[in-house]
């Protein structure tokens, strides 16, 4: 990914208000700005600049910066450096049969039960992922279609949970989605899980999730071979 195609750090790194704590909103922002490759793989973190960019004092920053370092998404050497860690493909390997493990459980509930309202909220969500075709903002709208999935099963804080394991996976589904068609192949795998869910066929919604998520590992090697510097060695 070229500085040119990633979203600016300064924008995602902009003074903060007083709506939240600051230390839960660095850590929100400074988590985004690491997912999304605004702070790529590799790049040094300095708490003086990250606070003045965020507009708060130090502490949030070290605040934010243990629970990144926690999540696997900051690697802290004592009395030497900071630094966004590289994405780690076992780490990556690990959150992707989690989440497909949930999330197969999560698509076969909906097709047995699903909500009322199911139908005509997933469909304005493809719609919004549809609106957001070579944007910057798909990537969002991805993320919004599945927590949705898993609020519509009444397991919000399960998608909390994976999100949490899933920092690694996340870098990599973002290297993936530029590529030519890419976003476009995701809006139309999202179509199919819909169509399956809505059809209340069990089948059918495994099939088109295992489809969904198989894409990320099977390009590796052609992404590792263009993004050398932004994986850890192994």
């Amino acid at each position: 990914m070229s500085a040119a195609s990633r979203p600016s750090a300064d924008a995602l790194l902009a003074p903060i208000g007083p709506r939240l704590s600051a230390g839960e909103i660095a850590f929100c922002n400074l988590r985004q700005a690491i997912i999304s490759l605004a702070l790529p793989p590799g790049m040094p973190l300095s708490r003086a600049q990250l606070a003045a960019q965020l507009g708060v004092s130090q502490t949030p920053v070290r605040e934010a910066l243990t629970r990144l370092q926690d999540e696997g998404l900051v690697t802290v050497v004592p009395s030497a450096s900071t630094h966004v860690a590289r994405i780690d493909l076992d780490n990556a390997r690990q959150a992707h049969f989690l989440r497909v493990a949930v999330e197969l459980e999560v698509g076969q509930h909906l097709a047995a039960t699903p909500p009322p309202d199911l139908g005509a909220r997933l469909e304005a969500h493809l719609a919004e992922q549809e609106s957001l075709l070579g944007q910057e903002g798909f990537a969002l709208a991805d993320d919004a279609f599945h927590a949705l999935l898993y609020e519509a099963a009444e397991i919000p804080g399960l998608w909390a949970l994976v999100r949490s394991r899933s920092g690694h996976l996340d870098r990599l589904r973002r290297l993936n989605l530029p590529g030519p068609g890419k976003m476009e192949t995701v809006l139309a795998e999202h179509r199919h899980i819909v169509q399956a869910i809505l059809a209340g066929d069990a089948r059918a919604v495994e099939a088109a999730l295992r489809q969904h998520f198989s894409a990320t590992f099977a390009r590796i090697p052609a992404v590792r071979a263009h993004y050398p510097d932004y994986f850890a060695p192994g």
